[in-house]
């Protein structure tokens, strides 16, 4: 079976300081895999990698088969969705937010499936003109990961997305993402140090120190 994601011998430094040593590893379309390990191992630098907002000092990405060098940056990001530790909102209200993906694809708002979406997340059809600033630090995120799936990526990329919400939260976010992974087939990427969320994939990198220390299965 053809991979969708391969990183081969990857390494990536700052300076003299070597952030990723020699990384490689496959992953199979609608893999669920987290990346865990200690606070500077080396995680979410991998994963900026692979979200191309940053180039590596050696080695390759490969996405379906051709190098990620050889794609249009844009054109690999509407595939490819990363979302960060602090949901990155905009605009003013919650319907700026979901109307965007659309805009940059020349598309009329999909009002119905934003509904659809919210829904999952445990947020009711108001929400699209709530305004940004009245959101809890949970619904942002919430908001944040619909629109990064409005569009149904191949490949969801997420750093440490619910570190830092409470229990409520954390459990809504996880459920929706897990769902988005068997229903959708989304090959998810997660960056977590929840143990809960770490159960619930079928595949588990562990880094320290910029090196991978072992590939776990289900």
């Amino acid at each position: 079976m053809n991979s969708i994601l391969e990183v081969k011998h990857l390494s990536f430094s700052v300076g003299e300081k070597e952030i990723l040593k020699d990384i490689s590893f496959k992953i199979q379309k609608g893999d669920f895999l987290t990346i865990k390990g200690p606070s500077g191992s080396g995680k979410s630098t991998l994963l900026k990698l692979l979200a191309a907002i940053m180039n590596p000092s050696a080695g390759e990405i490969i996405y379906k088969g051709k190098p990620l060098s050889e794609y249009e940056i844009t054109d690999y990001r509407k595939e490819v969705s990363y979302s960060f530790q602090n949901a990155a909102l905009f605009g003013t209200t919650v319907a700026d937010n979901l109307m965007f993906p659309y805009e940059i694809r020349n598309e009329p708002f999909d009002r119905e499936r934003a509904i659809a979406l919210l829904d999952k997340v445990m947020l009711s059809k108001q929400y699209l003109d709530q305004k940004i600033t009245e959101l809890s630090g949970g619904e942002k995120q919430r908001v944040a990961l619909i629109r990064n799936v409005l569009f149904t990526p191949e490949v969801l990329l997420l750093d440490e997305v619910t570190s830092a919400l409470d229990a409520e939260n954390r459990k809504v976010i996880s459920e929706a993402i897990l769902r988005l992974n068997r229903e959708n087939k989304i090959t998810v990427l997660w960056v977590t140090h929840n143990t809960d969320e770490i159960n619930d994939a079928a595949k588990t990198i562990e880094m320290k120190e910029g090196r991978l220390e072992d590939v776990s299965h289900d």
